[in-house]
């Protein structure tokens, strides 16, 4: 029972892991024991994200975009050159657009839906080898899709294939779930709430006292908040837990 939440020498990728709460979640990990893989477009920025936790313990960089199948297939087999085994994939990597309704455009639809629901499937797809290699009866592997409380209901703001993508990523993880439960391999989303994180910027210069004021604890996510949840889902913790969508949003789409 003391170790029930440990994730000790697990080995984990965070994509979208250079900032926000891809970065916040590969902290948590990496200081507490876990050898973490980051990826995010930005080479520079994940490099230099990848360098600085490595203060904490073990972070690798591998700089990928994850917006097509070249970047999604790259990721993967260099992730295979240095691991047989993939103990937890967090599909963290996502995109928004926002504009009004008359004016909405395909090419931020279809670059929304490529990074929150595409990427999803065919990364883990791509990781399967090294997930199945890892799972077993006693220590499943995981793998953790970050959608959003913009999935289960609709935002104030015209970002029409966030909301729509969120939804099909929490869709897509119970049928995942249900589909890799025989092999042992967990799959579960969170569906976080308003961050301070750089996707939340705009919003929050503009609205940031009436996000706060709605929210049924009247306050942003912390990095404690969203780094416990992950590390729930990967740990002993959750060995029974799979299909499921975690509220992590101070109770915004509960309410």
């Amino acid at each position: 029972m003391r170790k029930l939440f440990s994730v000790e020498g697990k080995v984990v990728i965070v994509t979208g892991g250079s900032r926000g709460l891809g970065a916040m979640m590969a902290r948590s990990f990496v200081e507490n024991g876990a050898k973490v893989y980051i990826s995010s477009r930005n080479a520079e920025m994940c490099d230099a994200r990848a360098a600085e936790l490595s203060e904490y313990g073990t972070c690798v960089s591998l700089p990928f975009n994850l917006g097509g199948m070249d970047g999604i297939e790259g990721l993967a087999a260099a992730f295979a050159e240095r691991e047989p085994k993939l103990d937890v994939l967090i599909n963290n990597a996502g995109a928004v657009w926002a504009s009004p309704i008359e004016d909405y455009q395909e090419k931020g639809w279809d670059k929304v839906l490529d990074i929150n629901v595409k990427a999803v499937f065919f990364l883990t797809q791509k990781l399967l080898p090294q997930l199945r290699a890892a799972a077993t009866a006693s220590n499943p592997a995981r793998v953790i899709n970050i959608a959003s409380a913009n999935g289960v209901v609709p935002p104030p703001l015209d970002s029409f294939a966030y909301s729509t993508s969120k939804a099909g990523c929490i869709m897509l993880t119970r049928h995942l779930a249900k589909r890799l439960a025989p092999e042992n391999i967990l799959v579960n989303a969170i569906t976080p709430g308003p961050f301070a994180t750089q996707m939340m910027a705009a919003t929050l210069q503009e609205y940031g006292d009436f996000v706060r004021r709605s929210n049924p604890l009247r306050r942003l996510g912390e990095a404690e908040d969203i780094a416990g949840v992950a590390m729930f889902l990967s740990s002993r913790a959750s060995n029974y837990t799979t299909g499921a969508a975690i509220p992590c949003d101070g109770g915004m789409a509960e309410f």
